[in-house]
Formats: structure tokens, sequence, C-alpha cells
């Protein structure tokens, strides 16, 4: 060991050549720069450095055992060795040391077994690691790796004759017996093995405290949290959506028509796919359903007005005007999804927007309606077209033209397209006549995926589909007809007129009135192949606990407004999130963006997804977010499950709209909460409509839509392209912008906070209001009678909500104080009760399916949400109670009623239960 008095010598010159290979290389210049030597440099100090830091032999330059030792070379020579800067000031003794203490040195470290490799130029570790600082040797000597079994002290052979001195016993060749001997007990060799060998067990089973525990998944979500300040998050998505890239995917998704399906289409969902891998999704999959469709074809329809002897008088135009350009194809022909194929003659009868009502006002005039043709107008206070054919046909009619009158949506509401948002005189809505809010989805397989290979119901016998021929018109084709029926039948009730220019008279017709032809024939596919495409970034923490965003992407024509608005706008969420994750950022749940198809027809994309997936859904799905005709105009509305008001209410408040400057700050601009709260506007219902349907109504998943609407768009038509979306739906794509931002931060927001940002509270007060609402309406039913119908059970049950809702939430505020108290820490056990406590309040919704549906409606699921039955773009809250009322039986809304009640104690006993 060094003695006590040390001083720090300079680092020696390097030597020459010469120097280096001269006989005895092992000099004072090597010793001086790598160990400790006497002053005095006498041999026996020489040589005692040679044995610590050289080879464990003496140097002999005739001897193999010394020309093998690490570093050397024939003639004793040692390549120098690159140290850091400070391994020049290393300890030198001032005074002389008799050789007795300086063989005790050499034997105490022959027994520590130090490991001196790095001194010595051996082999080093790869993951050894230098401090670069004037340290002593114990500092700058610690290597970062796992402890390692030393070599055993070695003995020295012990045959007769040899010398019984140490120092020679050690200078000689070890035997494998002598390597391998254990270390005697009461040894340091034997404590320092014992020593690591604890050691090592000690790291073990640390190591598998942190696996074991989930400690690693925790700590690895805080170190993720740290990286990703939520904040920054949040500014980074705001920042992000550029409305130049909004613009380019709605040109490309609005090039040329694309009804599902078709080439177009299948283009569209290839192209979907692409941009679902290039923005970096996982996961990125098609899924394909075999459906039935029907398409129209070149002269297959006709609508003609016939003279004498059934001679055709005057044929409509039925198709619009090029409005797309070659660039875009053939443009769709003017038809009605899924409308029954036929070709019948009848009288022209107006018959008003087409209502059951209006139809009963036709009776009670004594006009017969049998086999006639039905003309009736968009719109009105029954807007879904596939009940106003319904009616027509539970009213006689042979079958209904259905136009779009300049009154409702046209020139008289305001310039029309391509210049303005109107219907122009030639503009066909195209639209579907299945029964959506009696059968939803694949209307062959009501209930179930639409795979290939599963069973179908008979088209004929399929009860989401309408029995008579139907087609929609322009305005300049119903002026024709109208201008027909003047002097036959009767003048028409007050209220009934439209705005079809050159009208003298309006009269209903009857069967006197001029004979129509109405020709459908059209190709028909029972299975029909339609393409969903899926992407996902997996949640850290909870992967398969999803928050799905969703978009069609199917459309009539083109479709600027709907539904590529909303798929130009999912397609930028996905860019940006897929930058996020790119950057090593992922949400701690599943955020998963679907492309729906079919949805036009009848919603079927996304049904046949939930059917086929319905039981995950219950169980996983913890929100869905819906994009549909996304941006038509500059006025923010939202509807949907309570559940989102709090969290829709704190992102609208930090969305600014700068067509609205702030008249109290000029450097501000109103936010859209700002907007929000000066028309009144709250959280309007979900009924049919669009894909939030299957996930609300089938699933129990709590579900929301959200839009910027306008005065009106031309709808259906030829005319929503994209240059009238660039030009009037949305000039500079501002909107597109403003609501991608507020998809991304709902997403965002559900997806990352600990705690999910549902407004259990908002739910709870919500289904009082809704009880009372069912009372309010069924007093003013025909047959009503107090003492029949009582709501007592059901608000009984909504007070039991409401309670639970107030236990459950308490355990937020348990949470918050625990983390708090410890810092920002979560144990492994309090991280468990979070996920459940997510899961519980999430399932409430899942809790409030009645399995069994409603009777008739067996498709709709939920006891608290639905459309109405004969109203598909109306809420009917508490649905099956509902539809035994407007039938007329009270005694099986009481029973209904009652059943309802029981599923919702039972759905807040789960929520309260700890």
């Amino acid at each position: 060991m060094p003695s006590e008095k040390q001083r720090y010598e300079p680092v020696p010159p390097i030597p020459t050549y010469d120097e280096a290979v001269a006989s005895g290389s092992n000099s004072d210049w090597q010793l001086r720069d790598l160990a400790p030597s006497p002053i005095d440099g006498s041999g026996a100090g020489a040589a005692e450095g040679q044995s610590l830091l050289g080879s464990r032999h003496a140097h002999n330059p005739t001897d193999p055992a010394s020309q093998s030792s690490r570093g050397s070379r024939p003639g004793g020579y040692r390549a120098p060795t690159v140290e850091t800067d400070d391994e020049g000031s290393l300890f030198s003794s001032d005074d002389s040391d008799d050789d007795e203490e300086t063989r005790q040195v050499r034997r105490e470290i022959q027994e520590m077994e130090i490991d001196d490799s790095d001194v010595r130029g051996g082999s080093r570790s790869s993951w050894g690691k230098r401090i670069g600082f004037a340290l002593p040797q114990w500092r700058w000597r610690w290597k970062w790796k796992l402890p390692r079994l030393p070599r055993l002290p070695r003995r020295a052979a012990t045959t007769e004759g040899s010398s019984s001195d140490p120092e020679a016993a050690n200078t000689e060749a070890e035997t494998p017996a002598s390597r391998f001997a254990f270390p005697k007990l009461g040894s340091s060799a034997l404590l320092l093995l014992v020593a690591r060998i604890v050691a090592i067990f000690m790291l073990l089973g640390f190591l598998y405290l942190i696996f074991a525990s989930d400690m690693f998944t925790s700590m690895a979500r805080r170190m993720s949290s740290s990286m990703f300040a939520p904040e920054r998050v949040r500014v980074y998505i705001e920042e992000s959506m550029n409305p130049g890239n909004l613009q380019d995917h709605s040109r490309h998704f609005t090039s040329y028509a694309h009804l599902a399906g078709t080439e177009g289409d299948y283009a569209l969902m290839e192209y979907t796919e692409a941009l679902f891998n290039r923005y970096g999704l996982e996961n990125v999959r098609r899924d394909t359903y075999h459906v039935y469709l029907n398409y129209p074809t070149a002269g297959g329809r006709a609508v003609e007005i016939l003279g004498d002897g059934g001679k055709v008088k005057w044929t409509a135009k039925l198709e619009e005007d090029q409005v797309g350009g070659e660039t875009a194809g053939r443009q769709t022909y003017a038809f009605h999804g899924h409308s029954k194929s036929g070709d019948v003659k009848g009288p022209l009868i107006y018959a008003h927007y087409g209502s059951r009502e209006d139809f009963q006002t036709l009776k009670d005039r004594g006009i017969d309606t049998k086999g006639a043709i039905a003309l009736v107008r968009y719109h009105g206070p029954q807007a879904d077209v596939a009940l106003k054919v319904k009616a027509a046909e539970l009213a006689g009619f042979a079958g209904c033209l259905v136009y779009t009158d300049p009154k409702d949506a046209g020139y008289l509401k305001g310039p029309a397209a391509p210049i303005g948002r109107f219907m122009s005189a030639d503009a066909v809505q195209r639209d579907s006549v299945s029964l959506m809010s009696w059968i939803v989805g694949d209307v062959l397989t009501p209930g179930w995926g639409s795979k290939k290979d599963q069973p179908r119901v008979k088209v004929e016998q399929a009860e989401g589909l309408v029995k008579i021929p139907s087609l929609p018109l322009g305005w300049r084709d119903a002026q024709i007809l109208l201008q027909h029926l003047k002097g036959h039948g009767q003048h028409i009730p007050d209220g009934w007129a439209g705005g079809v220019p050159s009208i003298d008279e309006w009269w209903t017709g009857n069967l006197s009135s001029p004979i129509v032809r109405l020709k459908n024939e059209q190709a028909e596919v029972e299975k029909q192949p339609i393409w969903n495409v899926y992407g996902r970034i997996g949640g850290i923490e909870q992967d398969q606990k999803s928050i799905i965003i969703g978009n069609h992407r199917d459309s009539w024509a083109f479709g600027s407004a709907d539904p590529a608005s909303g798929t130009a706008i999912m397609m930028e969420v996905v860019r940006v999130f897929g930058n996020l994750f790119k950057q090593g950022w992922r949400p701690l749940r599943t955020i998963e963006f679907m492309s729906w198809d079919g949805a036009e027809y009848n919603l079927i994309g996304s049904t046949e997804f939930v059917e086929q997936n319905d039981d995950f859904l219950r169980k996983n799905a913890l929100a869905y977010i819906n994009l549909d005709t996304a941006v038509s105009g500059n006025e923010f509305h939202a509807a949907g499950n309570p559940v989102f008001k709090r969290l829709l209410m704190e992102v609208l408040a930090r969305t600014g709209d700068a067509n609205y400057p702030d008249p109290n700050d000029d450097t501000k601009v109103k936010s859209l909460l700002d907007l929000w709260n000066e028309r009144s506007a709250d959280l309007e219902d979900l009924a049919a409509g669009s894909d939030y349907v299957a996930f609300q109504d089938i699933a129990g998943t709590a579900s929301l839509d959200l839009h910027f609407d306008g005065p009106g768009h031309p709808y259906g038509s030829s005319y929503e392209n994209f240059d009238w979306m660039d030009r009037v739906g949305d000039p500079g794509f501002i909107y597109h912008a403003m609501l991608a931002r507020v998809v991304g931060l709902l997403a965002f927001e559900l997806s990352n906070r600990p705690i999910m940002p549902f407004d259990m509270p908002a739910y709870a007060d919500k289904l009082s209001t809704w009880v009372s609402d069912l009372e309010t309406w069924a007093k003013n039913q025909t047959g009503y009678s107090e003492k029949v119908f009582k709501v007592t059970k059901l608000k009984e049950a909504a007070d039991e909500v409401a309670m639970a809702v107030r236990q459950f939430t308490k355990w937020e505020t348990e949470w918050q104080n625990s983390v708090i108290s410890t810092n920002g820490y979560e144990t492994n056990g309090l991280g468990n009760k979070r996920g459940e406590y997510n899961s519980r309040m999430a399932r409430f919704d899942s809790d409030l399916l009645d399995i069994d549906g409603i009777p008739g409606r067996k498709q709709f699921k939920h006891v608290v949400f639905g459309p109405q039955k004969w109203d598909a773009y109306k809420a009917g809250y508490f649905p099956g109670v509902r539809d035994a009322v407007e039938e007329g039986n009270w005694e099986e809304a009481m029973k209904r009623m009652e059943k309802v009640a029981g599923i919702m104690v039972k759905a807040a006993e789960n929520l309260a239960a700890r």
C-alpha cells in the first residue's frame, strides 16, 4: 500500500522506439506511469511493480509464461495504452519501504483479486465506464457491470523440495486443483464470495419486484408523462391542424363519385388504408362485409306522363346537368338506395310532405289513393324519406316520387348551387329509403355481422325494405307534374303549397289525374363486398380499452360535406396523432380510427362491425366520436350522451373563432363556448341518421356527434363537390381546422387523463328530465289516463341512479387526495382501482341495455336511447315505452316501463358497487 506521505507525479515522457524495444523494457518509465514504486527505485520495488501491474510471473525473456502475459510482447515490450488526462496523477511513495512491507502488499492484493485489467492494458468490458477525474484508484476503476465470481487465491505447489517461502510459492505455476480450490472458512475471499452471491439474489429480487408488481409500467407511464407534458401536447394538437392539408384531403376524397361497393369506393378504401399506414397508425387493416345493395342502371329509370292509349306525352329528365367534369368520371344516376324494383302506373296525387298525417288528410277528404302514384316533398316535420315512402305504401299507393321544393331548400331560401348553398332546379337529392329506425345495417342480416358465410333473410321478407318503387326528382321535373294536376281532385289544404314557380293553382289530384309511369329497374346484389378500414394507437396502460373516432367514406355522389368534410378532419387528426406517436408519445387508453363503408344506404359498415364485435365493445369501448356531415356552415352543434357535456365545454372554451372578434378585447376572438352560450345551445338529442347509432343503441357505448351547420347545402346532389366546399361551404377550410382541433383535444383528454372526464352527474340529471318529458308527452296521446299510465317507478329508478352517481364520484376525490398526499405517486393497487373505476363509468351505458331488444325493433337494445319508430331523425327516449303508447297499448307500455326501471336500478347498483 502507498505510504502516508504521497505526492502526484507528473506524467513521464513517452519513450522512443529504441527505448521501448530494449531488453528489460519493463523499466522505470513504465512503473512510474502505471503504479506506485519506492522512491529509491531499488530492484525490489521494480520487481514489485512488475508483479502487481504486469505479468503474474517474474519477467524472463526466455520464459513462455512471461511472453504470454497480458499486454507483453517478446523481449518484454508492451504497447502504451491511451488513458484519460487524469491518469498521470497517481499515487507514488516518498519514502523507501522495506521488502517485507512490499511483499505484504502483494499478498493482500493477490488474495482480494483486485481487477486491474484497465491499468494493465488487458481486455475491457464493453459495459465499463471510466470517470474522467483525478480521483483515487478505487473511484476510477468502478465498472457498471454485474458482480462476477472471483478467481480463488492460488496456492503454491507443495511438492517435496519446494521452497516454503510464500513469495516463491506465488511465483509457481497454478494447477487446476489449486485454481478451483474452495476458500478457507474465515478468509476474506470467502466473505467476498458470499457477499457477491447475496448481492446477486438481492438484484434479482429487486428486478422481480419491479416487473411482477407492474412498477415498470407505472414508471414508464410517469416518464412518458414527464416527457410529454399534457399542456404541451394540447398546444401541439391545436397548432398542428393544417387547413392546407384539410383542403388537399377534401379535394382527393371528392375527385370522383364513390357509391358503396363501386370502383371509386374501393380506390378510396385503398387510399385510406395507405394514409393510415403512412401516418404511422398501428395494426392497420381492412374488414370486408357482404351486404345487400342496389344500383341504378342506364335506361332503367323513367318518369313519364301517359296520354290516350298509353302514349308518352312527357318524360322527366331525371338526371342532373354535368357538373363534375371529365376527371370526375360519370356522375351517379338519380336513384334511391334500397328502393324497390318495379314498373308501375297510376294517377298522380300530391300529398304534401308525405307524413302519415298528410295521407290521413287525403283520406278524410274522400280522396281514394289506392293504386295511385304519390308526389311528395323532401323535408317537413317527418324528414325521413324512407318513412314517407312507407307511409305512401300503407296508404295504398303503387309508387312514390319525392322532389326538392324551392320553399324548403331552393332559391327561395337563398342563392342556389353552384354559387350558393341551396338546390338548383335540376339538383336531385339522392337518399336511402331503407327503414333505418326499424332495421339498421344490412337489411338481410339484422342482428348479426354480414360475413360471407352467414345466413340471410330473403329480400322479399326483409322488414327493413319498402314494398313500392320510388325515385327522387329535381323541382324542374316536379313543376311539370304539378301543372298537370290542375283541375283534378281538390284545392290543397292550407299550408300545403310549395314554392315551385309557374304553378297557377295547387291541386291534390285524384283517380282522374293524368296517368304517370314510374319505372325503376335496377341491379340488386345480395352479397356485395364493402370495406371498412381500421387503425389504432395502442394505450400504454389499458390497451384493450378504446376511444373510437369514426367517419363513413362512401357517398351518393362527390360528397364534399357528407361525408368528405368529416373524412378530411379525421385524416388530419390521424396525421397529428401519428406524429405524436412517432415521437414516442402513447395515450393511456387506445385510440382507434375507423373508416366506414355503406353508411349512406343504411349505416351498414358501422352496424355490421358492432354486431360482429358486440360483446367485446360492450366491455371495452369507452367512447365513440362520430364525424359525418362535419362542415356545411359555421355554427357549431353537438349531439350526444350527457357524459360528454363538461369536457366538451372545456374544449370549446379554448377553441376560438376568428370570424367573431371579442367586442371587449380587440386582441382576442370569441371562443366556441362564447358563441354556444350566446344562442343558449345545449347537447342535442341522438336519434338515427349516422354511424353512432349502432354504438349507442346496440353496444351501449357513449357517443358524440360533432358538426358545423349552415342554413343549407346541396345534400346528395352532384353540386355537393369540392368546388362548392372551397368557394361556398368553407372557404379557406377554417371550420374544418377548428373542428379538427376540437376532435383532437377530445380524443386526447378521453384517452390520456388518468380518470376519464365523464360527467356522470349530468347523465343522472338528464335521466330525471327525460322521465318528466315522457310523462308530459304521454298526457297528450289519445287514450291517456293517469290511472292507467304512471311513471312513478321510472322516477324512482332515476333517483336511484342519481344517488349511485353521488356515491360513485366520491372515489375520484379520494384518489386525488391520495395522489396529492404522496407527491404525485400512485401505487400499483391504487392504479388498478382507478382502471376499474374508469371501466365501471363506461360500463354504465352497457348496463342500460336490454339484451332482448325493443319489441318489434330487437336490434335497438338501449332502454333510454333510440330513434322514434316513425321518424329516424328524432330521438325517442325510453323508446320501448313510447312505441307501446303510440300503438295505443297502455298496459303493454306499463310492463315495459317496469322492465326499464328494473334495468336502471341494476345499472345504478353496479355503478355504486366497490
